[in-house]
């Protein structure tokens, strides 16, 4: 769940992104994992023939290990989008500001630092 206040805005690096909407200092904790709002799906659960589901899943959640098991911010922290300098850092179910952070830039992180899929392929969107 979201830590900070943000918001959502165009994004030049792709579509919808997530921005500052006050200052963020270097070390706040601006996301953190909390069951009551994020959700752990199994893509085992879901019917391969839920195209629908499964592309949805994969293009919103990431997956943080072995197990074909997604999670699912439950506000607009998906909306944060990848950079390869990132303003933000993923540690232990944690994202962490790097450095400090001005109203309305946007958001960032690194997602190969989370998520699997796209540490093996360097892509977020796995369509498979």
């Amino acid at each position: 769940m979201l830590c900070v206040k943000t918001r959502l805005g165009p994004s030049t690096i792709e579509g919808v992104g997530l921005f500052a909407a006050e200052p963020i200092s270097k070390g706040t904790v601006v996301w953190r994992y909390d069951p009551r709002f994020d959700l752990s799906l199994d893509m085992r659960d879901i019917p391969a023939s839920d195209t629908i589901a499964r592309e949805w899943l994969m293009r919103y959640g990431y997956q943080p290990d072995e197990e074909p098991v997604y999670v699912v911010c439950g506000d607009n922290a998906r909306f944060m989008n990848h950079s390869d300098d990132p303003n933000c850092d993923d540690l232990n179910d944690e994202t962490i500001a790097l450095r400090d952070i001005a109203a309305g830039e946007e958001i960032t992180c690194d997602y190969a630092r989370f998520d699997k899929r796209f540490a093996e392929s360097r892509f977020a969107v796995g369509w498979a």
